[in-house]
């Protein structure tokens, strides 16, 4: 890893603790608090440098956190009466959300005492709250979430960004995207040169929006300036194949891609559990192929991959599933942990931005 940035200070007290603390939002998700407490049970059995700051109702959380040997001691509860739904309007949130979960979560990071904050809150309130407490870092335009996607390449994943941030993105945009997910490629997979193809309906140049073919000539004039490789437009079937790294598109685009990936994976497992009961000889081989079965199941399950990361922010945020069980959420607290392990990857994508200058600034 590269030395720390410029905006790593923040983070400063929660790396000197003997624990990473991780804050969060214990409220947040369709499946309540429990299966947030048993999802950062799983990441403490896997990881004994981390400790959680929980947000929430104490008096739910506290029997919770009791059941589990290994939290004991690793947790600081902190009340918050009121909880962010997924109807709440994020204007609604941030005018009356102090006393909400996620807003207490997300302000551990802004004020140090925790080195990432993990919701499966309300997506369209945690961006605008954590856009509001921790600010756009310089040279950022209007931030992104960016995933790990399952993708035939040789680290087995891609990053695909924005998928959900913002529903709007121009040109420009498009352009600071890619540059963020290099870095992120680059920093947090180990790829030297990442390759960034821009998503679109057709490979031809001459297909797509207008603001994609303007996005096209800026990904491609800046790409030898910032070290990657532009593989041009990239289609559908391209996100989780070889030809690119680092997908880029607009935050619609990009959550109806992940949505219909995740759901796709989720029909060919119970289609697999249909066809392998269908009779006797079928159960039989089911237990021959058990192993195989495991792998691929391993490989399609949507949750190992659970976690979007806000790249372009002052402070480090990861967004889990709103419909995440025990295993999803702990994957997502894996990720925020590797992340400040690695002094966490959008701030270098965030300085790659900075190269540009943002809209406004000559002003």
């Amino acid at each position: 890893m590269t030395a720390p940035t410029d905006h790593t200070d923040a983070l400063a007290p929660a790396r000197t603790k003997a624990r990473t603390l991780i804050s969060v939002d214990a409220m947040g998700g369709d499946k309540g608090p429990a299966a947030v407490v048993a999802g950062c049970s799983l990441s403490a059995r896997i990881n004994p440098d981390i400790a959680f700051v929980l947000h929430g109702d104490s008096e739910q959380l506290t029997p919770l956190i009791a059941k589990y040997a290994e939290l004991q001691g690793r947790c600081d509860v902190r009340h918050a009466a009121d909880v962010v739904t997924m109807d709440d309007k994020p204007s609604q949130v941030v005018r009356t959300g102090k006393d909400t979960s996620m807003w207490s979560a997300i302000e551990s990071v802004r004020t140090g005492d925790a080195a990432v904050a993990v919701s499966c809150g309300n997506t369209g309130a945690l961006m605008a709250l954590s856009m509001i407490r921790l600010r756009k870092l310089p040279g950022v335009n209007r931030p992104a979430i960016a995933v790990l996607y399952p993708a035939a390449t040789a680290q087995g994943f891609n990053v695909m960004l924005d998928v959900g941030a913002d529903i709007k993105a121009d040109a420009d945009d498009l352009m600071r995207f890619a540059l963020m997910g290099v870095s992120y490629a680059r920093n947090g997979m180990d790829i030297a040169k990442p390759r960034v193809g821009l998503l679109n309906v057709g490979t031809e140049e001459h297909k797509g929006r207008a603001e994609l073919k303007e996005a096209y000539d800026l990904i491609r004039d800046h790409a030898s300036d910032a070290g990657y490789a532009f593989v041009g437009f990239v289609e559908g079937g391209d996100i989780s194949g070889d030809t690119a790294d680092v997908i880029v598109t607009d935050g619609f685009t990009g959550n109806v891609a992940i949505k219909t990936g995740e759901g796709t994976a989720s029909l060919i497992g119970a289609r697999l559990r249909e066809a392998f009961s269908y009779s006797i000889l079928s159960r039989i081989s089911s237990v021959l192929a058990y192993r195989s079965l495991m792998r691929l199941q391993q490989k399609i399950d949507p949750r190992r991959v659970n976690g979007g990361v806000f790249l372009g922010l002052n402070g480090t945020v990861v967004k889990s599933h709103g419909s995440a069980d025990a295993t999803g959420i702990s994957a997502a607290i894996k990720l925020a942990a590797q992340l400040s392990a690695n002094q966490f990857n959008d701030k270098l994508a965030a300085r790659v931005a900075a190269a540009l200058p943002a809209e406004g600034a000559a002003e």
